[in-house]
């Protein structure tokens, strides 16, 4: 998509720039090129797996300590 912005009869640069900033904002394009630009490659299958068994892990050492009463729990209001 391209955006174009025509200077005005009149019209002074500033407030060219200050149209052109905001069409470009009300498109849209300047946030898709952002998003594009820092999306995040997938994990790959063995780090998903490796981080469900550390979840496991963690899990059961909890509910070991909660057997022990070495748990503080909080309650959220």
């Amino acid at each position: 998509m391209v955006l174009e912005v025509k200077k005005k009869e009149k019209e002074t640069s500033q407030s060219l720039v200050r149209r052109f900033n905001k069409r470009l904002k009300q498109s849209g394009l300047l946030l898709r090129a952002r998003k594009r630009s820092f999306k995040k490659r997938k994990k790959s299958r063995q780090l998903k797996k490796r981080a469900a068994l550390r979840r496991e892990e963690k899990r059961k050492e909890y509910k070991r300590r909660e057997k022990l009463s070495q748990v503080i729990k909080r309650y959220r209001r």
